[in-house]
């Protein structure tokens, strides 16, 4: 059972987000939309006081494991208490829901972060005052999208290889058969996860070869961040990494992007040789067993 935001209660949460979140000042109103559009089998709720909000969520997956998705007091409320009591609340709804553990972690495909990024230290002090203990370190690393992105000579070698690069249509087009092609691509060799994220995403490049989907990078399933992005194990080593990923910041560069935020990064690697990306964000991860 899903708990819908009503207008009002939403922008008001957006205000406290807006107002707390000083390290996501830009997007942090989106982010209390965009968690209250979760996959169907989420359950998700909201819950506010004058000067705070929490949002909360459990995946039909994995229904023992709850999710303190964000959390956000208002600066001029900070020191009271509201925060412990946000997350005591959203603890005994979980509780309410199965869960037999809270996290603060990213509950993939639609979360805010990986986990509570180390600036924010009075959040981390929090957890660990309320018993939650780390378990886990995430990253993102930042792309400059002033840097060179061209690959129009690394899509013509493909060509001659037979390869072929094209992007998705717009998310919900109904005419368009690649992005479900791709997404049935994506669940096969990955995980379902990913897939929503590639039915979501706000771009979506791949590569094909005589018909088969070879390799997918997408944008803007986690608003404004880059990922996730793939190539099944037969097509690697033909460098199709590297042109999906640059075409997909091209595009958010186009969307009116300066920087782009690659999110939970394996390949540090990669990253810094195909972008000149650099390793920024750190995130803690929490759990805390419930009963």
């Amino acid at each position: 059972m899903s708990h819908a935001v009503r207008t009002a209660e939403q922008d008001a949460a957006a205000r406290i987000a807006t107002a707390a979140l000083t390290l996501d000042t830009g997007e942090a109103a989106g982010l209390v939309g965009y968690l209250s559009r979760p996959p169907a089998d989420r359950r998700w709720t909201a819950l506010a006081t004058g000067d705070g909000v929490v949002m909360a969520s459990v995946s039909g997956k994995d229904p023992e494991v709850g999710h303190i998705d964000l959390l956000a007091v208002d600066p001029a409320a900070q020191g009271r208490g509201q925060g412990r009591a946000l997350v005591r609340a959203a603890e005994e709804w979980l509780l309410e829901q199965g869960a037999r553990q809270a996290r603060f972690a990213g509950n993939p495909p639609c979360y805010a972060w990986p986990g509570i990024d180390v600036r924010y230290t009075a959040a981390a002090c929090l957890a660990e005052s309320l018993g939650y203990e780390r378990y886990h370190v995430a990253w993102n690393m930042t792309a400059d999208l002033s840097a060179d992105l061209s690959v129009d000579e690394e899509v013509q070698r493909l060509e001659r290889a037979g390869v072929r690069v094209s992007a998705a249509g717009a998310p919900g087009d109904p005419g368009d058969a690649a992005r479900e092609r791709v997404a049935a691509f994506v669940q096969e060799q990955w995980n379902e996860r990913w897939a929503w994220e590639a039915r979501h995403a706000t771009g979506l490049h791949y590569a094909e070869r005589d018909g088969s989907v070879l390799a997918f990078a997408a944008w803007g399933a986690r608003p404004s961040w880059f990922g996730p992005m793939g190539t099944s194990p037969e097509a690697r080593g033909l460098g199709l990494g590297r042109v999906l990923l640059r075409r997909c910041l091209a595009e958010q560069r186009a969307a009116g992007q300066s920087s782009a935020q690659i999110g939970w990064v394996g390949p540090l690697r990669f990253y810094s040789h195909a972008v000149g990306a650099r390793a920024e964000r750190v995130f803690w991860l929490y759990r805390r067993d419930l009963a």
